[in-house]
């Protein structure tokens, strides 16, 4: 039996508008949980979610994130970002060496709010359950124009991720540069 070495940059790398995601270590390496390097871009919200088997541990590579990983006093259905638990917990920001480890049954999110992309590794138990979630999510988003709201509640319902908040994609809106030169012209 060998284990796995793979150097900076190797991995099946699955690209959306959305996300880079790169297979690190999978089931078909014999692993019982599933390792991901994700590229987070700036405007990216995974929406808060809750698993009921699933666990699943992040680690802050490079940039920042916004997470949270605990039951709200009160569950919203719009953002997760104001939310508060019984004890006072609220969403931290999260820099490079962070981590948080979300235990079944917990609710919790991620999100670039700056404007550079975030790097994270992350890992989650059992394996292949996320691998097959990240290869049915990149079909659905290339499938047409827009994405199937339907088709994307069915493969979460199939991978036991029950979403609270919506998930969301808002790129920062950076100003033209030519367009305060041409007014000065």
């Amino acid at each position: 039996m060998s284990g796995l070495i793979l150097p900076p940059g190797h991995g099946r790398k699955l690209v959306t508008k959305a996300q880079d995601v790169t297979f690190k270590v999978t089931a078909a390496d014999g692993s019982s949980l599933s390792v991901f390097e994700v590229i987070v871009p700036p405007g990216f919200d995974v929406g808060a979610h809750v698993h009921t088997k699933s666990q699943e541990f992040f680690y802050v590579l490079e940039g920042e994130l916004e997470l949270l990983a605990f039951e709200p006093a009160e569950r919203t259905e719009d953002t997760w970002r104001s939310w508060e638990s019984a004890t006072g917990d609220k969403a931290v920001t999260a820099t490079a060496g962070s981590c948080m480890f979300v235990p079944p049954g917990t609710p919790h999110a991620f999100r670039n709010s700056s404007d550079t992309p975030a790097r994270m590794l992350f890992q989650s138990y059992p394996s292949p359950d996320h691998e097959h979630y990240f290869e049915e999510i990149v079909e659905i988003f290339s499938a047409g124009p827009s994405v199937d709201a339907e088709a994307v509640r069915l493969m979460r319902e199939r991978y036991d991720v029950e979403q609270i908040t919506p998930l969301r994609f808002e790129p920062p809106v950076r100003p033209n540069p030519r367009s305060a030169t041409d007014r000065t012209a």
